[in-house]
């Protein structure tokens, strides 16, 4: 399990353990916080994140996937590897 921090994902750079369509080398570009429910009081904290965008770096394909898939290191390896 590989260990990740939300605060710390945006700019973070990944390794596919499988290349994804000639894609190996992530970086992430955006962080995604979930979506407010309608009806709920607003909350005082900030939201917490849901998802985050993966960019390649050799054919800047953007994929969104949630962050904590990013955990499994069957799938993903932190840093350029």
């Amino acid at each position: 399990m590989n260990p990740v921090h939300p605060k710390k994902l945006l700019l973070s750079k990944w390794t596919a353990t499988q290349p994804q369509g000639r894609d190996k080398h992530f970086l992430v570009v955006k962080l995604l916080l979930e979506e407010p429910v309608a009806g709920e009081p607003a909350r005082p904290q900030p939201m917490p994140l849901a998802f985050v965008d993966l960019e390649a770096v050799m054919s800047r394909r953007v994929q969104r996937l949630p962050w904590r898939a990013l955990k499994d290191s069957a799938q993903w390896r932190q840093g350029w590897v």
